[in-house]
């Protein structure tokens, strides 16, 4: 394939994902990013002991590439818009592998169309990297069975397992469908293919061995939210996955026209993109659910390789091919405006950081301090903190040492805030909601400190929060 083939997918992702890439406002797991990303080295590895773990190769790789390139969303979310656009460059190198070029070329132009791609690309967050090293390890695996005499291609391929597994645990599953499609390659071929893939599968999960440890013992505290899935979430996933019903069904549909007689390579895109959820659902019945469709996001490559296969194999004509792309563009046109909503990262809260950081800023006087109250959003501190112009700190009355120096995602706060007030003539306060009286969403103890000594000068109610100004009484 020349350059300029998988050079195209690669550029539509790219440009798509530039569309409004700074609209929507960063979700809490964004804030978090923004957060470990600007704190030291130092600070990130004493974190990373009691929460996260399994990020911490993304929060280091975030550290250093903030402090070159800042923290404007547009800058956090870059990484997963390039990790995306060469991902889409794979899908085209796959399915000109397994199929044809034409076959490769549809599926990555099918890639950079689906909602779910462009995202994800505008997500500062490690799912876009994860789902380019499991499509990478796709890859190296085709090239190691195409030669499996050649020991370095295994190499590189552990290699890319133990990235997989350094930048998110639970994409690993991926190794499922690769097994897979090398147990049926090895009952064709002989054992040595087998234990060649076993070796250096074993090999690249091997070095992640603290992240697991590690990352095992947390997994109760970051994970208890997760509901445990029932049969019908097998089901269910789909839609989630590719963001839509229909969007679902249109790349299932064409996938299903990929039917060919070469079983083997086949084989391989079918297991890596159907087997993963069921090692998560099976997973997710003892004591922490993983069943999360954001960890089931690196199938999507599979499917559109499949799904190019399939287009490739139904048109007859480049210009049948053009069609159907836009069709499929026009299709999804309205999830993708929707991913680019202003709230998209942050649902269901809808959290308004941005207006009650203008609010602020309004009406703020040198002196001025803060309460921010943990709750759903649970990062609200973090994201009115955001988008506060540069230079206007408010101290924050009841905590008692920043989330940094408390080596957690969290603050710690007074024992006793009636102790930690110092007299400021005025105190914002940033809370969950739009209840008549803000203070009530106040923990008892902080709230009975301020309506002791401050009266409520006004409120102003936002999407999913409020912004209070109380004055000394």
């Amino acid at each position: 394939m020349s350059a300029g083939l998988w050079m195209w997918p690669a550029l539509t992702t790219l440009a798509i994902a530039f569309i409004r890439i700074d609209g929507p406002q960063l979700g809490t797991d964004e804030l978090v990013t923004s957060d470990v990303g600007r704190r030291s080295l130092g600070q990130t590895l004493a974190m990373l002991h009691n929460v996260d773990a399994v990020h911490a190769t993304y929060y280091v790789l975030m550290h250093g590439w903030m402090a070159v390139f800042g923290d404007s969303e547009t800058a956090m979310r870059m990484p997963s818009v390039l990790a995306m656009s060469g991902t889409a460059a794979l899908v085209a190198l796959i399915g000109r592998r397994v199929f044809d070029s034409r076959a490769g070329v549809c599926g990555g132009l099918l890639f950079a169309l689906l909602p779910v791609v462009s995202r994800f690309a505008q997500e500062a967050r490690s799912y876009a990297l994860v789902v380019l090293a499991a499509t990478l390890a796709t890859f190296l695996l085709l090239r190691a069975l195409d030669a499996p005499r050649r020991w370095w291609r295994w190499a590189g391929y552990a290699l890319c397992v133990a990235g997989i597994g350094l930048l998110h645990l639970i994409a690993l599953t991926v190794l499922a469908g690769h097994f897979a499609a090398v147990v049926h390659r090895a009952r064709r071929e002989g054992g040595g293919v087998l234990w060649r893939f076993c070796l250096a599968a074993l090999a690249g999960a091997a070095g992640v061995i603290p992240v697991v440890v590690l990352g095992t013992s947390q997994a109760s505290r970051q994970l208890f939210w997760v509901p445990e899935p029932d049969l019908w979430g097998l089901t269910a996933i789909w839609p989630e996955v590719f963001t839509s019903g229909l969007c679902a069904g249109v790349v299932m549909t064409l996938a299903a026209l990929a039917w060919t007689e070469r079983r083997d390579v086949l084989l391989l895109c079918f297991t890596v993109a159907v087997l993963p959820p069921f090692v998560l659902w099976a997973a997710s019945h003892g004591d922490v659910s993983y069943f999360r469709f954001q960890y089931a996001l690196f199938t999507v490559p599979a499917w559109a390789v499949l799904a190019g296969a399939g287009l490739a194999r139904a048109a007859r004509s480049w210009l049948t091919v053009a069609v159907v792309l836009a069709v499929v563009g026009l299709l999804v046109l309205p999830d993708q405006r929707r991913m680019r909503g202003e709230f998209e990262h942050d649902v269901p809260h809808n959290a308004d950081y941005k207006a009650a950081a203008r609010t602020i800023e309004k009406y703020y006087r040198s002196g001025d301090a803060a309460v921010y109250v943990k709750g759903a959003p649970w990062m609200l501190d973090q994201g009115v903190r955001y988008y506060l112009r540069p230079g206007l700190k408010l101290r924050e009355v009841f905590v008692a040492k920043p989330a940094a120096e408390n080596s957690e995602l969290f603050p710690l706060y007074c024992p006793a805030p009636v102790m930690c007030l110092r007299g400021e003539s005025r105190i914002w306060v940033v809370v969950p909601g739009n209840d008549p009286d803000p203070l009530n969403s106040v923990p008892a103890d902080q709230a009975a400190a301020l309506r002791a000594q401050y009266t409520t000068a006004g409120t102003v109610p936002l999407s999913g929060l409020t912004v209070a100004l109380l004055d000394k009484r």
